[in-house]
């Protein structure tokens, strides 16, 4: 693969391995939503590649990728399996936590066996920022006992629950401060409760897990008591552009099926050819981005205008493909379908107020 001219480096994962990756999870990824089940089988690709990795430290067997290799992953990957994806930020987002923690013993005791797949993790944190804030009761409850946490409550929207050995989730002790941990599923009083329905990405088995008097370890924190813990340490952040890479993902692989619907429909030219050039530029500004090279005087490098952009080149770009597949892609397991439900979760995924305000604002047509 040529190095694109939006990237400042050539990507490491740069091989025909990793093509043949992205070929098997492309292949797989209609089964994978309809049958809605975990990607077991993919996952177990992805370590084969080295991809359980990208964001652990070398020295605990990692390749510790830079944002801009990351989100080149990301965008990569989500073309081919966007649930495949999805579950890998959230497992990411565990292996960042943990790797940008204090504890040291924690660290060698999790990361080599993540890196290399034998253990998964995952992260249960929306209560801490978007999702329940506005509660008065926490809706997890941390009590310090000694050397322990003692937890109550329900966490909710933890992606791949069940599979994992490990979430890193949080709760609010009696003084409003907070702690992070590195919660183990197997805990007596742990209960992981069925996956809810979902419009999309049910292969993400996402649902609550119920805690009734969980007895933690010291042993397992992250970070913390501290105020608003989520603001310490790593981690993709609410709004990131890492977010964003894969819902430019999405519209590569919508871009791409209507331009070879173009090659037998010269009509469809004129659509393509807008959507691919808005698509162009948002690429380059979320790889500048990811490079840090945003200033005050390039809004347009924010991670909230390459969201709000990224979530409405996505809704864009899989109706006009839906619409151009007519009758057949609103047929089940129809790339067309699948696409269009995808894009939706954008809406709702780690979104901030500003971002679905903006939203709202286009649905009504009172953009400027």
């Amino acid at each position: 693969m040529t190095q694109p001219d939006f990237l400042s480096q050539p990507a490491p994962f740069d091989t025909p391995e990793f093509e043949a990756l992205l070929a098997d999870l492309s292949r797989s990824a209609a089964e994978v939503d309809q049958q809605g089940t975990w990607p077991d089988w993919q996952f177990s690709r992805l370590a084969e590649e080295g991809v359980l990795g990208w964001v652990i430290p070398i020295e605990y067997g990692g390749s510790e990728l830079d944002p801009e290799m990351l989100i080149f992953g990301y965008e990569r990957l989500a073309t081919a399996c966007l649930t495949t994806t999805f579950n890998l930020t959230q497992r990411n987002g565990a292996c960042q936590r943990i790797a940008g923690c204090d504890n040291s013993e924690l660290k060698a005791e999790l990361l080599p066996d993540l890196a290399a797949g034998h253990l998964f993790a995952t992260v249960g944190v929306s209560h801490l920022t978007t999702s329940r804030q506005h509660l008065s009761q926490p809706a997890v409850q941390a009590e310090e006992i000694e050397d322990t946490f003692v937890l109550n409550g329900q966490i909710p929207w933890v992606t791949g629950a069940m599979p994992a050995d490990y979430v890193v989730t949080g709760g609010t002790c009696v003084d409003g401060r907070q702690i992070l941990i590195a919660l183990p599923t197997n805990l007596e009083g742990v209960t992981v409760e069925e996956p809810v329905p979902l419009l999309a990405l049910n292969g993400s088995l996402t649902g609550s897990i119920a805690l009734e008097n969980v007895v933690v370890d010291r042993h397992y924190l992250l970070a913390g008591p501290v105020d608003q813990v989520m603001q310490r340490g790593q981690g993709g952040g609410t709004g990131s552009v890492a977010t964003s890479s894969l819902a430019v993902g999405l519209v590569g692989r919508s871009l791409a099926h209507l331009m070879r619907e173009s090659d037998r429909r010269p009509e469809l030219t004129e659509v393509v050819e807008p959507f691919a050039k808005e698509w162009s530029q948002l690429r380059m500004d979320l790889y500048a981005s990811a490079r840090g090279e945003g200033t005050a005087e390039t809004p347009n490098l924010t991670a909230e205008s390459i969201r709000q952009r990224a979530n409405s080149l996505a809704l864009r770009s899989t109706q006009a493909l839906l619409a151009a597949s007519k009758g057949a892609g609103f047929v089940a397991g129809h790339p067309a379908e699948r696409g269009v439900r995808e894009a939706m979760f954008f809406l709702v995924w780690s979104c901030p107020q500003p971002i679905v305000a903006a939203a709202l604002r286009e649905f009504a047509c009172l953009v400027d």
